[in-house]
């Protein structure tokens, strides 16, 4: 088991400790300068399997998932009111720190995309989408440049100023529409989705996001596709993980693990096809297909290190 001993679980811990301590998350040089530190401990690949935690680590790391999301959240928030104050916010995104991340992970989850869905999607539902949407304006404005995006996030104030980033886009304005409301409550309107991103912070445990998973399994259109972002390795104190196991009702298609700065997997699958017998008893029919890939992928030096996994075993009970 792994646990205090390991040395970056003790720097994780140390960290943890200090950001714990903080008055504030809003951006500060001390915020900044902790949760700099953080991701520098967690980006390296590491072999830690955070499932093998000792209890007091695992409730640590849940603890320091919240901390992140909540740190997050106030980082995009405070940029999102700074670009707000430009006459071309989209003009001016690059002052945003994550930037050149959110280009590299929307590149990454558009090529992921076009492996697996022959057509360009004509409606997105982005889930969670925040008060800096950069991954719906980037896919938006430079890969799916004519469908559009459906941006959910219960938040009003994050709506209202991820809204006043595209509202003076004369394209964007057009294409990108803002909800506020829990998506526990979107049902039939899921169906008119190809594909459903789901981010790395809604549900921030797993029976949080197992539950709005098993939502999006109920109501998305059969054969549509779900994007889910999650974590690998010592990034797992940073980010929820999302396993195979965890998606009853859809196909596992790829599990990408970037390897560079860019800091979340990114795991595709799709909503299985419906029977009419199935459809009247609400199971999902089970296809033959029993792999899925799992990439670790580092676009600087273009290593793809694949590997096969049997799905079998990944979901089995899950049935």
């Amino acid at each position: 088991m792994v646990c205090e001993r390991d040395p970056l679980v003790q720097k994780v811990c140390e960290l943890y400790e200090q950001i714990s301590g903080l008055e504030s998350l809003k951006p500060s040089k001390d915020v900044n300068m902790l949760f700099t530190q953080l991701v520098v401990t967690c980006m390296p690949p590491s072999p830690i399997d955070v499932t093998k935690l000792c209890k007091r680590i695992q409730e640590i790391r849940s603890k320091l998932i919240r901390l992140c999301g909540e740190a997050e959240g106030l980082l995009e928030s405070h940029f999102s009111t700074i670009l707000g104050s430009y006459e071309n916010p989209l003009h001016h995104l690059n002052i945003f720190p994550y930037h050149s991340n959110y280009l590299k992970l929307s590149l990454l989850e558009f090529n992921i995309l076009t492996k697996h869905c022959s057509n360009v999607p004509s409606k997105v539902a982005f889930v969670g989408s925040g008060p800096l949407p950069l991954t719906s304006i980037v896919l938006a404005s430079f890969h799916l440049t004519t469908t559009s995006f459906h941006n959910y996030d219960i938040d009003p104030s994050a709506n209202s100023k991820a809204l006043q980033l595209v509202s003076s886009d004369p394209d964007l304005s057009e294409r990108m529409f803002f909800h506020t409301t829990d998506i526990m409550d979107v049902t039939n309107a899921l169906k008119d989705y190809d594909v459903v991103f789901l981010a790395a912070l809604v549900g921030m445990d797993k029976d949080e996001k197992v539950r709005v998973i098993d939502h999006l399994a109920k109501y998305m259109a059969p054969g549509a596709l779900l994007m889910l972002r999650s974590a690998h390795g010592a990034r797992a104190f940073l980010y929820p993980v999302v396993d195979p196991c965890d998606l009853p009702g859809f196909e596992v298609l790829s599990i990408f693990h970037p390897t560079d700065e860019v800091i979340n997997s990114v795991v595709i699958a799709r909503k299985f096809p419906m029977t009419k017998h199935s459809a009247d008893q609400q199971q999902p029919m089970k296809l033959p297909n029993k792999f899925f890939d799992i990439e670790m992928f580092n676009p600087l030096n273009h290593v793809n290190l694949m590997e096969e996994l049997d799905i079998q075993e990944q979901l089995s009970g899950s049935f």
